[in-house]
C-alpha cells in the first residue's frame, strides 16, 4: 500500500467534510419539496454549473478518457461524442431554457405539461419514470463496484485486515467486546475475494448516501465544489509533472498521434513503439474512423435535440433560479469541465507513454488498457498529491452516485408517492419518505451490485435499450404538435423494445463488428423503428387538447411545426411573438460545438508543448468565444 500518512489524512478530511455537509445543510433541506429536490430554486447557476461538471468527472469515464489519450492521441477528442458531449451546447443554446420554462420538478412531471391528463399522458409518464428508475439503478450499482476495484488497487484487502488484526487494548480488556471483534475478524477472513470490491464500495458510499439524503439538492452541490477544488490541484500538478517529464524524455508515438484530423480510415500504427496497442485499437473498432464519425455525428444530433435524459443534468436544469440562468448553467459546465479535465486525462496519457514499462496493466494475465490511470496514480503521483488524487477521484465517484441518487429520489417522491399515493401528504410525511426512498434506492442498487457478473449483459441490454427508446420520441415532443401521448409511449416502447433485442441477434449475423458499438452501426434502423412505433400511436388516437397544447407553446415557446397551435394562442393573445431564433441557435450551436471541442485540445497542446497549434486553438476559442458573447449571451434577456 503506497499511501503515506498525509494522503490518508486528505481522503479522511474529504470524508469528513461530506458528513460536516450534510448536516449543516440538513434544517435547510428539509423545510420544502422543493428545497430538498430542487435546492428551493435558489442556488446561482455558476454553482449548479460547478456541481454539474463535478458530476460529469467520474471515474469509469475519466479511466476511459486516458485510456483514449494514450492510444489515439488528438483523435481522442472526437470519441467522447458518442455520448454526446456536445448535448450541453444543444442545452446551453435553447434546450436548458426551453424544459426550465415548464417549472416542474422532474422528468416525468413536465409530460403533464406537454400532454396534459388522460390515458396517453398516464402510459407517457409511467413509461418514463420506468426509465429514469432503472437507468438510475443501473448507473449506481455499476458505479459502486466500479468504486470498489479502484479503491482496491491503492488499498489492499491483505494490508486493511493486518491493519484490523491489531486488535486494541480496550477491546481486549473485555471479554464481551473482544469475542465480538474476533467474530468480526473472522467473518473479514472468510470473505470471498471477489466481494471485497463490494465491501469498499458500500463503506465509501456510505458517505455519499449520508450527505445525499440528509442534505439533498443543496448538500449535493456543496460537497461537488469541494470536489472540483480538490480535482482541479491534482490535473494542475499532473500536468506539470508531465510536462517536466516530457522536458527530459521524447515523446515516443505513431505518425497522426498529434493531429485531430483524419482520412477514411484512422492510420495510428503502434507497430515497433508499444506493439500490442493495435490489438486495442482492432478490437474497438474504430479503424474505419470516417464511418464511426459519421454514425457518431448522426446519433449525437438527434441524441442532443432530444433534451436530457431524465438524471441528475435535468434535475440542475431543473434546480436554477430562470430559464435564463438554466441555459447560463449548461454553457457554464463546457468552460469549467473540459480544460481541467483534459489537463488531468493528458497528464497522466503522457507520463503512461513515457514510462510504459513501469506500468502495471497485467489482469488475468491480459493488457488491461484501462488499468493505465490507476497505474499511472500508483507510478507517479508524489505523496500528498496521490491522497489528493484518490480524494478527487472518490469524490467525483460520491457527485455522480448523490446526484443520480437523488434523481432517484425525486422520481419515487414526486412522480410515485405525492402522485398515485397519497397527493397531499404533508411536508414532514414527504421528508420520512425522503430519507425512506434514497436508503431503498441504495440497498438495491448495492443487490444489484453483488449480482453484477450474472445480470451484467441483461443490464446491459436494459440501459442500452432505454436510451435507444429515448430518442425519436423525446425529438418529437419538443417540435411537433400534433405528437400525442400515445405517440410517445408507443414510440419509447418499440424502440426499447428493438434495441433488447439487437444486441442478441446482430452480433452472430455481424461477427466483425465490435459488440459495444455495433448498435451505433445500426442506430438508423433502431431510430427508424422507434420513430415508426411514434408516428402510428399519434395518429390512432386524437391530438392533445388545444388548451393543454397553447398552454404549453405558450409557456416553453418552442420552434418548429406548431403552426395550428400558434394561430390558437394569437387568436387569444396578439401579441404573442413567435419563436423565430432557429436559425440563431443552429448557428450558435455549431460555434458552439467548435469552441467546445478547441477547450478539449487546449490542455492537450499546452502538455505536449505544441506551440503553433496551441496559438491555433487559442485563437478559435478568444473568435467563438466573442461571437456568441453577441450571439447568445446578449440575448438571453430577448428569448
Amino acid at each position: 500500500m503506497r499511501l503515506a500518512a498525509i494522503d490518508i489524512v486528505i481522503i479522511l478530511v474529504y470524508l469528513f467534510s461530506t458528513v460536516v455537509i450534510g448536516l449543516v445543510l440538513k434544517r435547510q433541506a428539509q423545510k420544502s419539496k422543493s428545497s430538498y429536490l430542487l435546492g428551493g430554486n435558489k442556488l446561482p447557476w455558476y454553482m449548479l454549473g460547478l456541481s454539474n461538471a463535478s458530476g460529469m468527472f467520474d471515474i469509469s469515464g475519466t479511466m476511459w478518457l486516458v485510456t483514449l489519450a494514450f492510444v489515439y492521441g488528438l483523435k481522442s477528442i472526437w470519441i467522447p461524442w458518442l455520448w454526446p458531449v456536445f448535448n450541453q451546447i444543444f442545452l446551453m443554446v435553447y434546450l436548458s431554457a426551453w424544459l426550465r420554462r415548464s417549472n416542474v420538478t422532474t422528468g416525468a412531471e413536465w409530460i403533464s405539461t406537454r400532454f396534459g391528463r388522460g390515458l396517453g399522458a398516464s402510459l407517457s409518464h409511467n413509461i418514463v419514470v420506468v426509465f429514469a428508475l432503472i437507468s438510475c439503478l443501473g448507473f449506481l450499482a455499476y458505479g459502486f463496484i466500479g468504486l470498489g476495484k479502484f479503491i482496491e488497487i491503492f488499498i489492499p484487502w491483505e494490508a486493511v485486515l493486518k491493519l484490523l488484526s491489531n486488535t486494541p487494548a480496550w477491546i481486549q480488556n473485555s471479554a464481551f467486546l473482544n469475542s465480538l471483534y474476533t467474530n468480526f475478524l473472522t467473518a473479514l477472513y472468510g470473505i470471498n475475494p471477489q466481494y471485497i470490491p463490494h465491501i469498499y464500495g458500500i463503506v465509501f458510499t456510505a458517505f455519499a448516501v449520508f450527505y445525499a439524503v440528509i442534505g439533498g439538492m443543496m448538500s449535493i452541490v456543496w460537497a461537488d465544489l469541494v470536489q472540483y477544488f480538490i480535482m482541479t490541484v491534482s490535473s494542475l500538478v499532473i500536468g506539470i509533472i508531465a510536462m517536466k517529464a516530457l522536458s527530459l524524455h521524447q515523446l515516443n508515438v505513431p505518425e497522426g498521434w498529434f493531429s485531430p484530423f483524419f482520412g477514411l480510415r484512422l492510420d495510428i500504427d503502434w507497430s515497433g513503439i508499444i506493439s500490442e496497442v493495435n490489438a486495442k485499437i482492432q478490437s474497438d473498432g474504430y479503424s474505419l474512423f470516417s464511418l464511426f464519425f459519421g454514425m457518431m455525428l448522426f446519433k449525437g444530433i438527434l441524441v442532443s435535440a432530444a433534451g436530457p435524459a431524465p438524471n441528475y443534468d435535468m434535475q440542475k436544469i431543473l434546480a436554477t433560479k430562470s430559464p435564463k440562468e438554466a441555459a447560463k448553467m449548461s454553457g457554464f459546465v463546457s468552460v469549467i469541465l473540459n480544460p481541467i479535465r483534459y489537463f488531468l486525462i493528458t497528464g497522466f496519457a503522457v507520463l503512461a507513454i513515457i514510462f510504459y514499462n513501469q506500468l502495471d496493466l497485467l489482469v488475468a494475465g491480459e493488457i488491461d488498457f484501462e488499468q493505465i490511470l490507476p497505474s499511472a496514480i500508483n507510478q507517479f503521483a508524489p505523496v500528498g498529491i496521490l491522497g489528493l488524487l484518490l480524494a478527487g477521484l472518490l469524490a467525483a465517484f460520491n457527485s455522480t452516485f448523490a446526484g443520480t441518487l437523488n434523481a432517484a429520489q425525486a422520481y419515487i417522491i414526486n412522480d410515485i408517492y405525492l402522485k398515485y399515493i397519497k397527493p397531499k401528504a404533508k411536508n414532514k410525511e414527504i421528508k420520512i419518505i425522503n430519507y425512506t426512498a434514497g436508503l431503498i434506492v441504495v440497498i438495491i442498487s448495492v443487490i444489484f451490485g453483488f449480482f453484477a457478473k450474472n445480470v451484467n449483459s441483461v443490464l446491459q441490454w436494459i440501459v442500452s435499450g432505454l436510451w435507444g427508446g429515448y430518442l425519436a420520441a423525446n425529438v418529437l415532443k419538443w417540435y411537433w404538435w400534433r405528437f400525442n401521448g400515445h405517440g410517445y409511449f408507443w414510440g419509447m416502447l418499440s424502440g426499447i423494445l428493438a434495441a433488447l433485442v439487437f444486441p442478441k441477434i446482430l452480433p452472430p449475423l455481424f461477427p466483425n463488428i465490435p459488440q459495444d458499438i455495433i448498435l451505433l452501426y445500426f442506430f438508423p434502423l433502431l431510430a427508424v423503428i422507434s420513430l415508426f412505433g411514434c408516428i402510428i400511436g399519434t395518429y390512432t388516437n386524437p391530438p392533445q387538447k388545444m388548451e393543454v397544447l397553447t398552454s404549453f407553446y405558450s409557456s416553453v415557446r418552442p420552434w418548429g411545426f406548431w403552426k395550428p397551435v400558434h394561430d390558437k394562442v394569437i387568436e387569444q393573445n396578439p401579441e404573442f411573438k413567435r419563436n423565430n431564433n432557429f436559425g440563431n441557435d443552429m448557428f450558435n450551436i455549431y460555434v458552439g460545438i467548435i469552441c467546445q471541442t478547441a477547450l478539449v485540445a487546449l490542455p492537450i497542446f499546452i502538455i505536449t508543448r505544441q506551440s503553433m497549434s496551441l496559438l491555433v486553438t487559442i485563437a478559435i476559442i478568444l473568435s467563438t468565444g466573442l461571437i456568441l458573447k453577441h450571439t447568445w449571451w446578449d440575448m438571453l434577456d430577448k428569448r
